[in-house]
C-alpha cells in the first residue's frame, strides 16, 4: 500500500492512499491530516485497510501535485554500502581510499546527515548541481522510512545528489559535497508493508536524459546492499532520538562513469520496482 502527501487545487497539503496508477483516496476527511499518524501507528497496515474500505473522495493523480513524503523527519544517509560505491569513492581520491576501504568492511557503517524535511525536493521538482563543482552525479537509493521507535515502517526512493570532485579533494569536505540546496529528493510516495526480504528483490534503475536523449542508464539490485536494514537503523538510533521518525538513504550501487557529469536541464528518472518512479530536472544552484 502506498501513502503520499499531495497538494489539491486549493493548495492545501493533504494525505492520500494510492489506489492504482491513476487514482488516490483522500484520507484527510477521515482525520488523517499528516503521515505521522500512520507511520507511528502500532499496525499501519490494519489502519490503512480500514481506511481503504471507507467512502472517501477519489482523486485523479493527474489533478494533484505530489509533495515530498516527509514532514518533520530528519533525512540521513549511509555510505559505502555497495561494493560499486566503495570502488567509486576510492577512485575519487588516493587521499581517501583507505578510509572508504575500511568503512566498507567495518562493523560500524558510515552515516551522515543529509537534509531537514523542509529542504527535501519532491518528484517533478528540480534537484541541484553546485556552481563551484565540476563533477556532479545523482545517487539512486532505496530510502528506509523509520518511526520514532527506530522501526522500518515503509520505503521510498531517494536521490542523494553528490559533488564527487569536492568530496574527492578531501574527505572532510563530504558535508559540502552532499548537503546543499536541492541536494536531496524523495518520492513519489511511501510503500508500506514490504518486508526486507521482499525489498531485496527490487531493482533500482536510473536513466538520465539530455536534450531528449539517454546519456546514462544503470541498474542494480537492493539485494546487493551489504548491510541489513535493521542494522543500519540500529546504528542511526544509537545515542540518538528522533521524535518525528527519520528517513535513511541506504547507499548507491549505481555510479556513472568518471567521464560523466550532470548538466543543467538534464532529466533524472529513478525507478525502484516495488515503489515507482522519482523524476527530477536538474538546475544550477
Amino acid at each position: 500500500m502506498k501513502i503520499c502527501r499531495f497538494q489539491d487545487k486549493s493548495s492545501q497539503i493533504r494525505v492520500g492512499l494510492v489506489v492504482d496508477d491513476s487514482t488516490l483516496l483522500d484520507l484527510t476527511p477521515a482525520g488523517i491530516s499528516r503521515l505521522h499518524s500512520l507511520l507511528e501507528a502500532d499496525d499501519p497496515l490494519v489502519r490503512l485497510n480500514q481506511l481503504a474500505r471507507e467512502k472517501l473522495p477519489r482523486l485523479a493523480l493527474s489533478e494533484i501535485r505530489l509533495c515530498a513524503p516527509v514532514e518533520q523527519q530528519e533525512v540521513w544517509a549511509a555510505g559505502v554500502t555497495y561494493l560499486r560505491s566503495k570502488t567509486a569513492r576510492m577512485e575519487e581520491s588516493d587521499f581517501s581510499a583507505t578510509a572508504y576501504d575500511k568503512v566498507y568492511a567495518a562493523e560500524r557503517p558510515e552515516l551522515f546527515f543529509k537534509s531537514p524535511a523542509e529542504k527535501v525536493v519532491a518528484t517533478g521538482e528540480p534537484v541541484g548541481i553546485r556552481r563551484d563543482a565540476r563533477w556532479n552525479v545523482p545517487e539512486p537509493e532505496l530510502a528506509l522510512v523509520l518511526n520514532s521507535r527506530g522501526q522500518v515502517v515503509g520505503h521510498t526512493i531517494g536521490n542523494d545528489m553528490s559533488s564527487r570532485d569536492i568530496e574527492g579533494e578531501n574527505l572532510l569536505y563530504l558535508p559540502q559535497a552532499k548537503i546543499y540546496r536541492h541536494s536531496c529528493a524523495l518520492g513519489p510516495w511511501i510503500e508500506m508493508g514490504a518486508t526486507e526480504a521482499m525489498a531485496r528483490e527490487w531493482k533500482i534503475k536510473i536513466e538520465i536524459r539530455r536534450n531528449g536523449k539517454n546519456v546514462f542508464a544503470g541498474e542494480t539490485s537492493v539485494g546487493r546492499l551489504k548491510r541489513r536494514f535493521e542494522e543500519l537503523a540500529g546504528f542511526l538510533f544509537r545515542s540518538q532520538s528522533f521524535p518525528h521518525g527519520a528517513v535513511l538513504l541506504t547507499g548507491t550501487g549505481v555510479v556513472p562513469p568518471d567521464t560523466f557529469t550532470l548538466q543543467e536541464r538534464d532529466e533524472i528518472g529513478i525507478e525502484i520496482t516495488g515503489i515507482g518512479w522519482l523524476r527530477n530536472p536538474v538546475m544550477l544552484v
